[in-house]
């Protein structure tokens, strides 16, 4: 249909929009290589891999790991490269996100019967990554 709508454009036209729409192709395509790195890739350990299996699992629903968009939870990209975490105003150290994690904390639900304190400590370990 839109091959159909670009044939019945005046002449001057129709070079424009195959150019505009080779271009469009072009950044689209480019966006599709924005893929996720592995884990090797990030040179992640074997802990740290543990905890982004976890992360992924259990915490990329509702927050994105790699951007600083979140979905519907902040995105915790850098979350410990900040003195204060962004949404709570709380310490961005272990024990503070620790006790969210576990306890929960506004919309997000508490994960204390989810996880073990060891694969909480391999989440933490990941979320350094970040």
């Amino acid at each position: 249909m839109r091959l159909l709508r670009l044939l019945l454009l005046p002449a001057p036209v129709l070079p424009f929009a195959f150019v505009t729409a080779c271009l469009l192709s072009a950044c689209l395509l480019s966006a599709c290589d924005d893929r996720r790195k592995s884990d090797t890739e990030l040179g992640l350990t074997p802990e740290q891999i543990v905890g982004r299996r976890l992360y992924d699992d259990q915490c990329d629903r509702c927050h994105e790991p790699y951007s600083s968009h979140g979905r519907k939870g902040p995105s915790l990209q850098g979350v410990f490269q900040h003195q204060y975490l962004s949404k709570s105003g709380l310490p961005a150290n272990d024990e503070r996100v620790t006790e969210i994690i576990l306890s929960g904390r506004g919309d997000m639900p508490a994960f204390n019967r989810a996880l073990t304190q060891d694969q909480v400590n391999s989440l933490l370990v990941y979320m350094h990554t970040l």
